[in-house]
This record gives C-alpha cells, structure tokens and sequence, in this order.
C-alpha cells in the first residue's frame, strides 16, 4: 500500500468508470428535473389560459345577452314609431 502518495483515478479504469456514471447520472437526474419543472410550469400556463378563456366566454355569454336584450327594445320602439306613423297618417288621411 502506498500510504504516503494520493490515489489517482485515472490509474484505477474501475474508479474512472464509477466516476463517469456517477456524472452521467448526475447530469441525467438534472436533465430529468429541468424537464419535470417546465412541464409543470407549461401545464400551469395552459390552466391558466384555459381559466382566461372560461372567463371570456364567460363575458361574451354576457354581452351577447345585453345585445339581444337591447335588440328587442330597439325592435319595440320601432313598432311603437310605425304604430304612430301609421296613426298619423290616418288622421291626415281623415283630414283632407
């Protein structure tokens, strides 16, 4: 035994090999949680997207019904304007 010298790995093929896996297998690990983060993140996003489009869809249920609403009071107003018209009419009609 060499007591006095320090143990080199690049003499040992076996402690060169260790020390490759265990790097790849490091670097794999931090591949894999990288990976796992961003998908996370990415799915965060679509349900947050998917909530924006809810609250859209939401808001043009909304105002598609005001429309309407609006729509028929303008439809009234407008049969109550020919009613007049028409009444107006009649009695200049009676008139002559």
């Amino acid at each position: 035994m060499n007591y006095g010298q320090p143990t080199v790995l690049a003499d040992d093929p076996a402690g060169v090999w260790a020390a490759g896996l265990g790097t790849a297998g490091f670097f794999a690990l931090l591949i894999v949680v990288v990976w796992q983060i961003a998908a996370t993140w990415r799915a965060r996003m679509l349900a947050a997207r998917e909530e924006e489009y809810r609250k859209l869809a939401h808001r043009y249920a909304e105002l598609l019904d005001d429309n309407v609403e609006l729509h028929r009071r303008s439809i009234e107003e407008l049969t109550e304007a020919r009613k007049s018209i028409a009444s107006m009419e009649r009695m200049m009609c009676e008139i002559e």
